[in-house]
């Protein structure tokens, strides 16, 4: 038995619903800061104009491309551990590039956001789904 195997298992017996409603909560705010980001392109270029980074142009699409396919996928539990994976290099470049300006960090609130949601993505690759998700439905009904 994989390593993946035994963590879902494992996930699977130990999962309170209520951490359902947490995933779906996560989905939801990453879907809504896409759509910010979407709506609003250039105060994006603007946060990533201080991470100096070269060629940021690419990353406004990527960054909020990301966020709205993580969002939707997390929301449904639908190969949530690769939709969290994904999520993960953007809220890193976030607690590190973006949100270590000194003006952001002063009010702390981006940075605080950034900091839990990543500790989010982190617990739920570890916990997966859930009983509750589209994940656990698929492995229930593979003859389908």
């Amino acid at each position: 038995m994989s390593m993946m195997q035994q963590l879902d298992r494992w996930s699977i017996a130990h999962h309170p619903r209520w951490l359902v409603i947490l995933r779906i909560l996560l989905g939801f705010s990453l879907l809504f800061k896409a759509i910010v980001f979407i709506s609003d392109t250039v105060s994006l270029k603007l946060l990533l104009n201080t991470s100096n980074l070269p060629d940021q142009e690419w990353l406004v699409t990527i960054i909020a491309a990301a966020h709205f396919i993580g969002g939707i996928l997390i929301i449904l539990g639908l190969l949530t551990r690769w939709a969290v994976l994904l999520q993960m290099p953007i809220l890193i470049g976030a607690i590190i590039f973006v949100n270590a300006r000194s003006d952001v960090f002063a009010s702390g609130s981006e940075f605080i956001l950034s900091l839990v949601v990543f500790i989010l993505l982190l617990f739920f690759f570890a916990e997966g789904g859930g009983p509750v998700s589209m994940d656990e439905y698929l492995r229930k009904n593979k003859q389908l």
